[in-house]
């Protein structure tokens, strides 16, 4: 697909692009949130980050099921949001010495990239429905209901654990 074809011609074909695109954000995430957890120093961020870990690669198995339940193999199309928000937290990280305030910036990055899973988790529940693909909408829920959670770890970690506030001192 290129930015000037047309290979996208129905909302079914929008839909399996949607998915195959979160299909590479959580693949690729498997490998970026590790080395974001190596560079956290809060115990609390660290302990949540190796958690989703586990958590994402959960959401590939649901995906997974999902590409089964519509006739197709599990692929990824390449999704330039999440290469983006990933290399953004590796630059950001690399430019930072304080590691308290390096804490600070990874919850903030893991946090955009909630938000990216959020907003497409979101969509493709919508669209599914709408689709009449009433047998993936759980599945698609409980990755959706993942990422709302680990946003709100992220939240505490930053507000109620100490990392901003050990960050704003730095």
């Amino acid at each position: 697909m290129g930015i000037f074809t047309k290979d996208i011609k129905t909302m079914e074909h929008l839909f399996l692009h949607q998915l195959q695109d979160i299909y590479y954000a959580e693949q690729q995430l498997t490998k970026a949130i590790p080395k974001m957890a190596e560079l956290a120093t809060n115990s609390d961020l660290k302990a949540g980050l190796k958690s989703h870990v586990i958590d994402t690669q959960n959401q590939i198995g649901r995906l997974d099921k999902v590409f089964a339940k519509l006739g197709q193999q599990p692929k990824g199309t390449d999704c330039p949001a999440i290469d983006g928000l990933i290399k953004e937290a590796n630059a950001t990280a690399g430019e930072i010495e304080d590691k308290a305030v390096l804490d600070a910036a990874i919850v903030a990055n893991s946090q955009a990239v909630e938000h990216y899973e959020i907003a497409r988790y979101g969509t493709l529940i919508a669209w599914a429905e709408e689709l009449g693909h009433d047998d993936v909408v759980r599945l698609l829920t409980t990755n959706l209901n993942e990422e709302k959670a680990a946003n709100t770890k992220l939240s505490n970690v930053a507000l109620r654990k100490g990392v901003n506030k050990k960050a704003s001192a730095a």
